[in-house]
Formats: C-alpha cells, structure tokens, sequence
C-alpha cells in the first residue's frame, strides 16, 4: 500500500550518515562508523533515492555506474544497484516501490545505461520489478590436500605470498585483463577497487585479514582460520577471489590453497562451470551448493538486447509485458547477423514467443536457457521452432559469472 505522505528525492553528501544509520537498521545491524566509511567508498549521491516521512530518511536505493561484461561485445555500461533498503518500522508503505520507480523510470527518461542488476537480499522481491535470474553461483567446500587427476598442468612459477601495497597493481593488472573475457564481470573503479579490499575486524568473522597469493597470471585472495581438535589442525581457509588468465595459473593457484598448512577445509564462491572438481581426482572431495548471485533488468528492452552479440543469425519476434515499465511492453523484433550484430525494432507482427521483461533479463547473459523457462512455462511458442532458435542465439560459451557481491 503507498503511502501519499512520503517524499521521495535525490540524496547529497550530507544524507551519508542517515542513509548509511537506516540501511544499518534494515540489515539488522549497529550503525558504525566503520559501516559509514564503507558507504562513502562507493557512494554516488546523485544516483541514489531516499524516501522520507517528514525530515526522517526511512528508505533508499542507490545505483553505482559500472560496467558489465555482456556476450561478445565486452564491456558494456551497467546500473548497479545497491545499498536498498527500508526501516523496519515503515515497511508496507509502498517505501520500496517509489525507489524502484525512481531508479527504473528516471533511467528510461534519461536514457541512461539500458541494463541494472543487483544482488537481491531476498529473491521474491525483485522480480515484482522486472528482475529475472540471469547469473548463479556455487557455494564449494573442497578437502585440503585433495589431489589433482594425473596430467593437470601447473606452472613452474612459484606462487609468491605478498601484502597489500605490493598486491593492489599486480592484481588489478590481471583482473583488467580477464574481465572483458567473462561475461557476467564488472569493471572496477578506483573506488571499488578500495571498497573490495577495505577489511575491517568485524567484517572477518573470526578468519585473519585478507591474504594475497600471486602469479604473473593469477591471483588469489583469501582468508585463514586456526581451529585444533585432539587429532590435530583442523583450519579454514576461505577464499574471497581467484582469478587466473590461463588454465595452468588456475591449477596452481588452487594447488598452492589445497596444499596449505593446518588446513583441513576450502571454502570458495565459484562459477557454476567452474573447473576445479574437473581437475580433481576425486570429485567428491569437493561438495557444492547453489547459490543465485545476479539479478538482470531490462530498462529498455531494445536498447539492452542491442548492446549484446548473438551466437546464430536468428530472427524472432517476442511479445513482452512489463507491468512496471511500460513502455517496454509490446513486440519486439530481434534480428541477428552473422556477425552476431542485431538490430531490435517494435513492430505489429505476430509474436514467435511471448514472455515478460523478467525472463528476458534472466536470459541475457546466456545464463538461464530460454528452453528452460519454457520448460518452466515462462515463456510459450506461437511459432513452432522459435525456442530453439532463441536458446542458440542467446547461449554463451561458458556460465555468466559475478562473483563479486555489490
């Protein structure tokens, strides 16, 4: 229910410490100023939105201007949207709603990036905007000194522990070279860059601080924690990032992990193809669990299909609805070149396959297959053959990937 009492306007640098005290509030967590710093990492108050009931701030969302890595076309501008939140005494007040719109219809207005994603709190929420599952994650837990299968190739460079200050070029180096390669990856600021790596007591739980582990092609960031039982050491190690250029930095890298004294446990976010528990000897040494990581929205949905290249000449037309953008809603006709180049118009005709804005956002990286959701009953053929070409033209070599939470 919307409540016509609220106001609802673009923050500035002065709303840093309510906005950073409410969202504080809504996580279920003590405002610090420790919270406060990590908000001002990142914060751009000119693309954020609060809500208010009189002078008291009760709601926000921001977006941060990045870059995605979409299928064959690289880089690509991206609203990320973060740090939304409401106060836990002001909820059911159309709060989220007016933030939603906010964000969505003045993108439209503006013309601003065609393309948000957002890391969702809690899954049933977003899709009531328009976001669809589009990238998932494994949650992996791996047996210390599990041993790789005969044949796995590792490097003859030595992995070199080193701290921050030597760290930040090496890694930032690697990680701009293997970003625009992987679809579902973010291109990295300054700011995020600090953000990423600013590490704060309680945000370690109980684990040491942020270790680094290096190669000319790779890198791993991670963490320790000392645990012993009558038996011996029984330590975790978790690992907050790996990423590696070429498949023998790969295998070192997690051999270096696996191998690493008084542990008997790994735990790592990895991608859904990830390759370790090929590598491994034994594939159960290694246990996993799905996780959903991005959430993909539409802004406009011809100017987002548009920024991505397709894998097959493909020429469908989709009847989408989209009850919160509107102006969206209607056919659209998506044709594909060779090249992997389209053009997407609106057009009268007869639609090949009728779906809503949230299925086209969890197809967009290439991580949820359109044969899938029509499986699922998401998305229904008027034209016999027009899933199957759409799951071709929309399939990517490998899983979206974006293990960075923001």
């Amino acid at each position: 229910m919307s409540d016509d009492s609220l106001t609802i306007r673009t923050l500035t640098t002065d709303d840093l410490p309510a906005f950073s005290e409410m969202l504080a509030r809504a996580f279920l967590t003590n405002p610090t100023e420790e919270l406060k710093h990590r908000e001002e990492l990142v914060f751009e108050p000119e693309r954020s939105h609060g809500v208010f009931d009189g002078d008291e701030l009760i709601g926000a969302g921001e977006l941060l201007t990045r870059e995605i890595t979409v299928p064959g076309a690289g880089q690509t501008p991206l609203a990320a949207v973060t740090s939304v939140g409401v106060a836990p005494d002001h909820r059911r007040r159309g709060v989220l709603t007016r933030v939603m719109r906010a964000q969505l219809h003045g993108l439209h207005e503006d013309g601003g990036e065609a393309i948000t994603a957002l890391w969702a709190s809690e899954s049933v929420i977003y899709p009531r905007f328009g976001y669809g599952l589009g990238a998932q994650f494994y949650r992996a837990t791996v047996q210390a000194k599990a041993a790789f299968r005969p044949g796995v190739e590792l490097e003859t460079e030595r992995v070199r522990e080193t701290g921050l200050e030597k760290a930040i070029p090496l890694i930032k180096a690697i990680y701009e070279r293997e970003a625009p390669l992987r679809v579902g990856a973010l291109g990295r600021t300054e700011s995020t860059w600090e953000f990423l790596l600013d590490d704060p007591e309680y945000r370690r739980q109980g684990f040491t601080a942020l270790k680094f582990a290096v190669l000319s092609d790779g890198y791993a960031i991670f963490r320790v924690k000392s645990d012993w039982s009558e038996e011996g050491p029984r330590g975790t190690l978790k690992v907050v990032e790996l990423v590696a250029t070429t498949p023998q930095a790969y295998a070192t890298l997690y051999r270096y992990l696996l191998d690493y004294d008084l542990t008997t446990t790994i735990e790592a976010n990895a991608a859904l193809d990830e390759p370790l528990i090929h590598m491994l000897a034994d594939p159960r040494k290694m246990s996993r669990s799905a996780g959903d990581s991005l959430w993909v929205r539409l802004v406009d949905v011809d100017r987002a299909l548009k920024t991505r290249r397709y894998t097959t000449p493909v020429d469908l037309v989709f009847g989408v609805e989209d009850a919160f953008c509107p102006w969206n809603t209607g056919n659209w006709r998506l044709v594909a070149d060779a090249d992997g180049n389209a053009e997407v118009t609106r057009v009268e005709d007869a639609p090949d396959l009728e779906l809503d804005v949230i299925d086209l956002g969890a197809i967009f990286l290439g991580g949820t297959r359109p044969s899938t959701l029509a499986a699922a009953g998401r998305i229904r053929e008027r034209t016999a053959g027009a899933v199957s070409r759409a799951t071709a033209a929309f399939a990517t070599d490998r899983e979206p990937s974006c293990l960075e939470s923001f």
